[in-house]
């Protein structure tokens, strides 16, 4: 709902980004008073969206994941089954089903069964372990897992997960579990029950890196808003074919390229977890790919394959990223190697049912610096420490409203308080909306490192480091120090057989950065950098490695 200081909800000024893109649209009370502005024609449901979906395009791909090619009517098939099996077990509107499953048909199966029967999906990530699963599981109250048989160790011993009445397992037998099969043996369920909108479709828990997570609802009506907002401003449609790279178990994956490709009526292609970038390079020229959402480091791994040329990827228009800086020289190659890919900045979150802001295709180059405008019905007000909406230009916290925000978090009214005010959601990140609707984040508030009273952007030295020819990734955190407080200590990735020091980083970023901000101590790693299933760095970890003080 509008509140002190926050304006009144219009159409923005920028939305000329959006021109042909964006369709009627009209506010609207959401979540007991939120004023909202929202796509006009959209599915009542994300039940009632593929059943519209399946009536259009029955024969066409819907899934591909490994052997498996499920047109739209096999996909409905064994939806219904399945939908049927959970029905039977008296599992209904708002009862909990969570997965424990890799990218396949399989997770895409399942959801959807959710979906039709109005219960509430719960993806969990396949690399989280026993004491974390016991807790999700436990925090949401799940009723039904359905999981990997090669995950089945860490699945919590019945006595630790009372509420769990049920468990399946794909791919094997497991002790205590049925198999997967016998849901798919059910009786089908075709007509989807009756939906509220509003009504949670899945819960999916924050990474938790500043405490326990917190299940961030997202509603029918969310999820179909952003899947909207990135199948409209992409321009997706039937023909489009997503790879799915990333887990779907995370909002990139879940919303960004399933909902997102499912709503325009494409192809879902699942790449499961394991994968060598060879795989997915063959994988996106065999399926002819046209639209994925990567981390950079991957785009970077990518156009350093000796074999890239010899891929067919001439589909391949659309190339999503997130999460760090595009290096100049990954974007010269990519350029030059698959001159028909269009690259594409977004920032997004959990709470924001993925897309917050997205670059209009072809803008990426002019503004090097933004993460893009904000979608279409959504809006991005800069904040003071006092709340206050600062002008174009000044820095503060981001505070993000519109259809596409979730209404809370599950059974946390003091978490809801703190982050949802004035019917906006305090996302924590440090940033900039220029005048002409350019968005810039610089940081997470807890991620700003304080040298002797001056304050870094981590960000924003990594974004230099980024550009970086020979490095892949890279991560800048506080290194505590007894006399400065902290000081600025970056992780790097190099590229394999660089010959990069200490010495040569520092004059790079010395030629590109105020003296304060230049990393004074490196650590190199032939690893990839810890990051969540979403791409985000996982600074904690790195910051466990640096625990004592500087000398």
């Amino acid at each position: 709902m509008a509140g002190a200081g926050f304006p009144a909800v219009t159409a923005a000024s920028h939305d000329r980004f959006w021109d042909g893109c964006i369709g009627e649209t009209a506010v609207e009370t959401r979540y007991s008073g939120r004023q909202v502005r929202c796509y006009v024609e959209r599915p009542a449901d994300l039940a009632a969206m593929f059943r519209d979906l399946v009536t259009q395009h029955p024969e066409r791909d819907a899934v591909v994941a490994g052997d498996t090619r499920l047109s739209f009517a096999e996909l409905d098939a064994q939806v219904g089954r399945i939908a049927g099996g959970l029905a039977a077990l008296g599992v209904g509107s708002g009862d909990r089903v969570a997965l424990l499953l890799d990218n396949g048909w399989a997770f895409v199966t399942s959801l959807l069964a959710c979906n039709r029967i109005g219960a509430i999906c719960v993806p969990l990530g396949i690399r989280q372990r026993r004491a974390e699963l016991e807790f999700l599981l436990s925090d949401c109250g799940a009723a039904v897992l359905i999981h990997e048989a090669a995950l089945a160790e860490n699945v919590p011993p019945v006595e630790a997960v009372p509420d769990l009445r049920h468990r399946f397992s794909v791919g094997g037998l497991c002790d205590g579990a049925q198999p997967f099969e016998s849901l798919l043996s059910a009786d089908p369920l075709d007509a989807p029950a009756s939906i509220d909108p509003e009504a949670v479709a899945v819960i999916l828990y924050t990474s938790g890196t500043t405490g326990r997570p917190k299940g961030a609802m997202l509603t029918h009506f969310g999820i179909i808003q952003s899947a909207l907002a990135f199948s409209r401003c992409l321009s997706f449609s039937a023909d489009e074919r997503a790879l799915a790279a990333i887990p779907l178990s995370h909002v990139s994956g879940l919303v960004g390229i399933f909902y997102s490709t499912l709503i325009a009526g494409g192809a879902l292609v699942a790449l499961r977890a394991g994968y060598r970038v060879p795989d997915l390079l063959a994988l996106a020229a065999r399926e002819r790919i046209t639209y994925t959402i990567l981390v950079p480091a991957l785009y970077t791994l990518a156009v350093l394959q000796p074999d890239l040329a010899g891929h067919d990827l001439s589909a391949w228009r659309i190339g999503c990223f997130g999460g760090a800086p595009m290096p100049e020289a990954t974007i010269a190659k990519l350029a030059h190697l698959l001159p028909d890919l269009v690259l594409v900045n977004a920032y997004g979150a959990t709470e924001t049912t993925s897309p917050t802001t997205i670059m209009p295709p072809g803008l990426n180059p002019s503004h090097p610096d933004s993460v893009g405008q904000v979608v279409p019905c959504g809006r991005v007000e800069i904040r003071g420490e006092d709340g206050s909406v600062l002008a174009p230009g000044e820095t503060g916290e981001l505070w993000i409203s519109g259809p596409m925000v979730v209404p809370g978090y599950w059974n946390r009214p003091d978490a809801n308080r703190e982050a949802f005010v004035d019917g906006a959601w305090r996302s924590g990140d440090i940033g900039t909306v220029d005048a002409d609707g350019f968005v810039k984040v610089f940081d997470r508030l807890k991620d700003m490192i304080n040298r002797a009273g001056f304050k870094v952007f981590s960000a924003e030295v990594e974004n230099v480091l980024n550009h970086h020819p020979e490095i892949v990734e890279a991560a800048v955190v506080g290194r505590p120090d007894p006399v400065l407080g902290e000081r600025v200590h970056a992780f790097l990735r190099p590229v394999e057989g660089s010959a990069l020091d200490e010495e040569t980083v520092r004059a790079f970023c010395a030629e590109r950065l105020s003296d304060y901000k230049v990393p004074e101590t490196v650590t190199f790693t032939a690893d990839p950098l810890p990051r969540n299933a979403n791409g985000k760095l996982q600074k904690p970890t790195l910051r466990q490695q640096i625990t004592e003080p500087a000398r």
